[in-house]
């Protein structure tokens, strides 16, 4: 079985971008949130009826990816999000919008212990944070469907938080990314450092 490692943290803190630079470097395989594709990410951001079956539908893809990123034992698996931040971050903070009920809520949580008990924990987490002026002026400029606000990002990281405290300090790697560069390169060089060490 491959090795994986989730890039986690709020929307437009720069997660895709931080997938693209790492992904110079032949020896990962990447998957990615896939905003456009998915079936009712577009109808959930125009009704809320569709929070529900978004959320399922984002659970199963990334189960779907971590097996098979998990399937490939020559590269390291890269995972843009993922199944935890879908569920801690994502699905958690749809709930506190109201946006999903208690009722769907907890299915939704059925759903990722389910999955979580059959699949490993990625072998490393890292999770990014940025000012919030820095997350706003990146969500503004990109072209995609968000559903989450940069209004949302303390609420959602203080989510994320509550999962990571007990996420084991030699599995996890947290990076202020405020001032990074567009290419990334300086977080990239700490990942891969972080990989020769650990991996």
């Amino acid at each position: 079985m491959g090795k994986l490692i989730s890039i986690v943290g709020a929307s437009g803190v720069g997660k895709t971008a931080l997938v693209h630079a790492l992904a110079k470097n032949k020896i990962f395989q990447t998957a990615y949130e896939q905003h456009a594709e998915r079936p009712f990410q577009a109808l959930f951001k125009q009704d809320k009826r569709f929070a529900l079956a978004n959320q399922i539908d984002y659970l199963l893809l990334r189960a779907e990816q971590e097996k098979d990123l998990r399937r490939n034992t020559a590269q390291i698996g890269l995972i843009d999000g993922g199944l935890d931040l879908d569920f801690h971050g994502f699905t958690r903070l749809f709930r506190s919008r109201n946006l999903l009920d208690q009722p769907e809520f907890d299915l939704c949580r059925r759903l990722y212990t389910h999955i979580r008990e059959t699949l490993p924990q990625p072998e490393l987490i890292v999770s990014l944070h940025a000012d919030l002026e820095t997350v706003n002026s990146r969500m503004v400029s990109r072209q995609r469907i968000n559903i989450a606000s940069a209004e949302d990002t303390a609420l959602f990281n203080s989510f994320l938080d509550e999962w990571l405290v007990d996420i084991s300090s030699a599995q996890k790697l947290e990076l202020d990314v405020t001032d990074e560069t567009l290419d990334y390169q300086h977080s990239a060089t700490s990942i891969l450092e972080f990989i020769e060490k650990h991996f």
